[in-house]
């Protein structure tokens, strides 16, 4: 015998099982295709009325190698490669850059163009240019409707809302400028506006321009925040700066203006030493001047008074040596004030020394006070950017302290040596000075007289030809000083950034599959009733005997009066299989039974019974359902007489028995209500009836109360041949089912076999066929071998095609009825 393989039955039960649900929510199409369209069109819409934002992005390079001298001091800072631009960073998104920006830019005044649709900002595309006075008072974040009435006049109007405007409600404007006709270039003033409009795009006679002017306040708020910072990789010190702007222009200018703000300032800070030493030196030469003009009037007349053209060549050379110690003397004298100068800043504990000058200006050659002297500056200039966005306890700030505390307690030392030094040399001069002074002592009085007037023109003539060279040098040096930090990239173009429209479109075509796709699954997981023969095979234990459609005609009778229907063929399919079920049976007793009224055991009784008189079996129906009788309304007759008039005694098992019109076929109704149906289903009566049924009867038929509600229907099933449960689609709750399955795992009950019914959808789908589980099949309506055989007739079928003419809101609706 050949080994079953297990493996590939569960492969093949596995696609199975896909198939059966693609094919279970794909049915859902109309839904899915509705949901989809909305919700593209709604998209669209959006997109339509939504003002487009983009990123601009502009980059910078910033030097961030720390001085040497400032890492030596900061022993924390030995083997770090001086990389933090946090302040930069900081620098960047601040107000005070944001203010300087803003300098070079038109952004005090915003322009739009007059829609029904979105704002549109015309920024530099406007016909007109605003200039406001910020120093007078003036209505802002107001519009304003200006229209050009001519290249030489205009008119300022109220704004009027839009079509999409839902909140029609605007900040009270100036409302003596409305209404008016003004010339271009005039300066339009009023007690709360002040400004000029320029017309520079003429020829746009007729055209509307809505103006609104914009406090420099806020808006460098609102910039400062909209600039994003950030840094490139790690290993890099290039910044990237971006921002989000409705009018690409717009971010682009600002963008540029920002980095080039930044490299205007940090240049203005390289060059502020530079300016503090031209200051320095134009004034000393100021005091020079006029010493240096006075005395070469007093050599001048001295000579003409004196007849002196000239001097020995021993005068000559002892004047020239003094001269050269006082220039001497005076440079060192002009260190030893830088020196002592230097000395009162570091006893003020000051931390600003941007006002300090670099020693190598002076012409002091000392590298290491040259090194300190420039590191403090740097430190303090990086303070003083620091402090223009955080506050003295924040932690780069007090790190910035640390550092400038220690450099300046070595510049302190260096400057105290300096000055001891510088002193000593003075004195060693000033005393070659005495002894050449006692030298001159012996020379003529006129000779030495005109000495000390050459010696002090000398030494003030040194002093400002030396302080001269200085300026010089200092105002090469600001002429020539560049930024440390670069623009990589300029702002150019812009990104779109919102909305996302190929984003939102899939976005759009996703949410409208899942919307409905996720209601139905929700519907499906909280709806508990039993969706298709899947779900009842999986919720009912007991074995499927048929599966009756459902019927869409006005009757209950549908055997008798459609009996080519396909309805009418499953009740043939099924009298099939109880008849091969009750084969050994002379008279097959069948009971029908369901959990819970509505389910469809009443109409399953009588069609069964039909079929079988249509099968030429004398077959009687009886309604067991006493509480709540329907069997005798479905036959047009009165319910006064019946069954439970038998059970109590009052008529004959023969009374109760009544033809119908149709051959083979009779019924017995409930009769009235009695108030103990259940004792009156349990008494001898009842047997004796059906003994009589059994006589003279092919089929009987049994139509009970729900087993689900009501307790005799389990004794009853003992009586009967084939106990028939029908349950129907949508409708029978899986919890209900748990009663029978306990009885018939248990043996309780016995010949008990389901009847699904109410069939929309059995749960297979392959080539037109609807398969069910069981022991027949029922072939659906779109088979056409149903409708050459059955004959569901032309008309039946005329009405299918028309059917497919109705419109999709109808088909939605039809899909979706509760069967």
């Amino acid at each position: 015998m050949e080994k079953l393989d297990l493996s590939q039955l569960d492969n093949e039960e596995k696609a199975l099982e896909i198939r059966y649900v693609v094919a279970k929510y794909s049915r859902y199409w109309p839904w899915y295709t509705l949901f989809i369209l909305i919700f593209v069109i709604a998209t669209y819409l959006f997109h339509r009325y939504t003002v487009e934002e983009y990123e601009v992005r502009g980059s910078l390079v910033i030097k961030t190698n720390t001085s040497p001298e400032a890492r030596i001091l900061d022993r924390s800072n030995i083997f770090n490669s001086g990389v933090n631009l946090e302040n930069d960073i900081l620098r960047l998104r601040s107000k005070n850059l944001a203010r300087e920006a803003l300098k070079k830019l038109h952004f005090d005044v915003e322009y739009y163009a007059k829609t029904n649709i979105k704002d549109i900002e015309l920024y530099d595309r406007s016909p007109i240019r605003i200039d406001v006075d910020w120093n007078h008072l003036q209505v802002t974040d107001t519009p304003v409707e200006l229209q050009i009435l001519s290249d030489e006049n205009f008119k300022l109007m109220p704004p009027e809302g839009s079509v999409l405007d839902f909140n029609p409600a605007q900040a009270a404007g100036d409302e003596s400028v409305f209404n008016k006709t003004y010339t271009f270039g005039q300066e339009v003033e009023t007690a709360r506006s002040k400004f000029t409009v320029h017309l520079v795009n003429p020829g746009r006679v007729g055209d509307i321009v809505i103006f609104k002017f914009i406090s420099p306040g806020a808006l460098e708020d609102r910039l400062a925040r909209s600039v994003n910072v950030s840094l490139e990789n790690q290993y890099s010190s290039v910044l990237n700066l971006t921002t989000t702007t409705k009018v690409v222009e717009k971010g682009r200018d600002y963008i540029n203006a920002l980095m080039e703000s930044y490299i205007d300032y940090d240049l203005n800070e390289k060059n502020k030493i530079q300016e503090n030493t031209i200051a320095f030196i134009e004034e000393q030469l100021g005091y020079l001047e006029d010493s240096l003009k006075q005395k070469e009037r007093e050599l001048q007349e001295f000579k003409v008074e004196n007849k002196l053209l000239d001097v020995s060549a021993e005068f000559s050379n002892i004047l020239s040596k003094m001269n050269s110690l006082d220039e001497q003397n005076a440079e060192l004298d002009y260190q030893l004030n830088y020196f002592e100068e230097i000395k009162r800043y570091m006893e003020q504990k000051s931390k600003d020394f941007s006002d300090v000058i670099a020693p190598s200006v002076i012409g002091v050659p000392d590298p290491l006070l040259n090194g300190l002297i420039q590191t403090l500056v740097t430190l303090s200039q990086d303070r003083r950017k620091l402090l223009a966005t955080v506050n003295e306890n924040h932690p780069e700030v007090i790190k910035i302290d640390v550092q400038m505390e220690k450099v300046q307690d070595a510049l302190f030392e260096n400057v105290v040596n300096l000055i001891e030094n510088t002193r000593k040399q003075q004195r060693t001069i000033q005393r070659e000075i005495s002894n050449y002074d006692a030298e001159f002592a012996t020379l003529p009085e006129s000779e030495s007289q005109y000495t000390g007037i050459f010696r002090e023109f000398k030494l003030r003539e040194s002093l400002y030809t030396y302080l001269l060279e200085k300026r010089a040098e200092a105002g090469i040096a600001r002429a020539s000083n560049v930024s440390d930090n670069a623009i990589l990239d300029t702002a150019k173009q812009g990104t779109l950034v919102f909305p996302k429209k190929q984003q939102n479109y899939a976005l759009a075509i996703v949410l409208g599959f899942l919307v409905p796709f996720g209601f139905i699954v929700m519907r499906d997981i909280f709806d508990d009733s039993i969706k298709d023969q899947r779900d009842l095979k999986k919720h009912f234990m007991i074995p499927q005997l048929g599966v009756i459609g459902f019927s869409t005609k006005d009757t209950n009778k549908v055997v008798l009066e459609h009996p080519k229907s396909a309805v009418a063929e499953s009740f043939r399919s099924l009298r099939s299989a109880i008849t091969y079920l009750a084969s050994g049976k002379n008279t097959k007793k069948i009971l029908v039974t369901s959990s819970v009224s509505g389910e469809g055991k009443t109409f399953t009784s009588l069609n069964l019974a039909s079929a079988m008189a249509l099968g030429s079996k004398k077959t009687v129906v009886v309604g067991g359902d006493l509480r709540r009788p329907k069997l005798a309304v479905y036959f047009n007759h009165s319910d006064k007489v019946g069954l439970s008039s038998y059970l109590i005694g009052k008529v004959e098992a023969k009374d109760i028995v009544i033809p119908t019109q149709h051959e083979n076929l009779y019924f017995v109704p409930s009769g009235v209500i009695p108030p103990n149906p259940a004792e009156l289903l349990q008494t001898q009566r009842l047997k004796d009836f059906l003994a009589y049924l059994e006589s003279e009867f092919d089929v009987v038929i049994f139509d009970t109360p729900p087993m689900g509600l009501v307790s005799e229907t389990i004794d009853l099933m003992r009586l009967f041949d084939i106990n028939l449960y029908v349950v129907r689609q949508n409708y029978t709750n899986k919890d209900h089912l748990v009663m029978i399955n306990d009885l018939f795992n248990n043996k309780q009950v016995t010949n008990v076999y389901g009847v699904f019914n109410g069939i929309i959808n059995s749960g297979y789908h392959y080539e037109g066929y609807n398969y069910g589980y069981g022991n027949t099949y029922l072939y659906s309506q779109n088979n056409k071998y149903m409708y050459n055989y059955y004959g569901e007739d032309l008309e039946t079928k005329k009405k299918k095609i028309k059917g497919k003419k109705l419109s999709l809101g109808k088909k939605i609706k039809k899909l979706f009825r509760t069967r």
